[in-house]
């Protein structure tokens, strides 16, 4: 039972929660361990929370996600774990997971809370109106983001703001535009919503939050509008991978039919991950140099 709890709380999404690193990494932090130690704190915080939000999801979905392809291999659907375990364990990783985010500290336990609530609110219903739920699957990692600047005290620019969420907005419409590819006839038995997303429409948002995601980042790279003098000009190196890893990713999504799981897609395509581990190096270059 412990193992298919361990499975619905979804470790390999952890990355996710890597959102939290960039505000100790770009206020120049990194190595500063009371700093780092927070930072991993926070993004534990996330790991408990969110695998928590993936129970309560999986409970409710249960029925739809037995018709699904892959979703109905999850312990929940598949019954491998019985629904009464798992919101007694849910309830018990909620409390645990908000009580150390309140004692890292106090104004990351209200983000930490607020990011809760709105999951909650998109498990039982938010996730049924339209653009409103790819909104909110984006606000998690903006959020995440924000959290990992709070916990630190460290203020966060706001072209970071807006790569963040138009970066995580992308990813969240892509997945939406797969899921309908995928399941096609199927799609409005399994996620009612998937019926008022027509593909053009799909494909005209995705290009729009391409070059968006794009030009705000060239803007924070190129340190425009940062009086405080914290982003070096050096950053204007990381463009290129940023546009190549970008790029790369809509060709695993048109070409080869990814995007429906982005973390599959990073765990599983190397020059990704290469491409990720270069703009990382760089970036540290950039920054402590």
């Amino acid at each position: 039972m412990l193992l298919a709890l361990l499975r619905s709380m979804r470790p390999q999404h952890w990355i996710k929660n890597g959102f939290v690193f960039p505000a100790l990494i770009f206020s120049k932090h990194l190595f500063a361990w009371s700093h780092f130690s927070l930072a991993l704190g926070a993004a534990g915080c996330f790991c408990i929370l969110s695998g928590v939000i993936y129970l309560i999801n999986d409970v409710a979905d249960a029925d739809q996600d037995r018709l699904h392809p892959q979703k109905s291999r999850r312990p929940i659907a598949a019954r491998e774990l019985a629904i009464a375990p798992a919101l007694i364990a849910a309830g018990l990783l909620l409390i645990a997971g908000l009580c150390a985010a309140f004692w890292l500290h106090l104004h990351f336990g209200w983000v930490v809370l607020i990011y809760t609530l709105v999951n909650f609110a998109y498990s039982f219903g938010l996730k049924r109106v339209v653009l409103i739920d790819v909104l909110i699957v984006a606000s998690g990692f903006l959020l995440r983001a924000l959290g990992g600047a709070v916990v630190i005290q460290v203020p966060i620019s706001p072209w970071f703001i807006l790569c963040t969420f138009t970066l995580a907005l992308f990813l969240a419409v892509v997945k939406r535009r797969q899921e309908k590819v995928m399941l096609e006839e199927g799609a409005r038995e399994h996620r009612a919503i998937l019926e008022e997303y027509p593909l053009p429409f799909l494909d005209q948002i995705i290009s729009i939050l391409t070059s968006a995601t794009l030009v705000c980042y060239a803007l924070y790279a190129m340190g425009v509008g940062d009086e405080r003098g914290v982003v070096h000009r050096e950053m204007q190196w990381t463009i290129p991978l940023v546009l190549y890893g970008i790029l790369r990713y809509l060709y695993l999504v048109y070409r080869r039919g990814g995007g429906d799981n982005p973390t599959a897609v990073i765990w599983s395509d190397r020059p990704l991950q290469v491409n990720a581990l270069l703009w990382a190096l760089v970036s540290i270059w950039a920054l402590y140099d």
